[in-house]
């Protein structure tokens, strides 16, 4: 059975990225929830909905993506998840998002480590032209720039 993946972010944040996900996955609706926290939402009401939709998921596993480690959606998953059933990270990003949703199928642990490194590889400066990009070959005269 697949790994449940809940995403508790700043409103509108969670429900954006589940969105972005399900553009790409969408067979994997009802394995990756959202709760978007408003910026007024007492937090113990935020904490019910959470262990709500970790309750709704009904995976053996649970992965949750918070957005900003410190804020308040990262404190209440850390309030709802026990450590051993359910992992937390902070930090979401799509990539991230993709690539947990892609391996869901394997263990928590993996997954999380998947999560991690997911998210960290793909980000980086990507240069503004093309021949920066590119390595090519400087005995290669046939080579033309063309900007379109």
């Amino acid at each position: 059975m697949n790994t449940g993946i809940l995403i508790i972010a700043h409103a509108p944040l969670a429900s954006a990225l589940r969105d972005c996900v399900l553009h790409v996955y969408p067979e994997a609706a009802s394995g990756v929830l959202a709760l978007d926290v408003p910026p007024s939402a007492p937090t113990e009401d935020t904490r019910l909905a959470a262990r709500a939709l970790l309750e709704q998921l009904a995976a053996p596993n649970t992965l949750v993506l918070t957005d900003v480690f410190g804020a308040t959606p990262c404190n209440v998953a850390q309030k709802v998840v026990d450590g051993v059933h359910s992992k937390l990270v902070a930090g979401v990003n799509l990539p991230m998002l993709l690539r947990t949703v892609n391996y869901r199928h394997e263990p928590l642990d993996v997954l999380v480590a998947r999560a991690l490194s997911g998210g960290a590889q793909c980000i980086m400066q990507v240069a503004v032209t093309a021949p920066q990009n590119q390595n090519r070959k400087s005995h290669d005269k046939s080579h033309h720039d063309h900007q379109q």
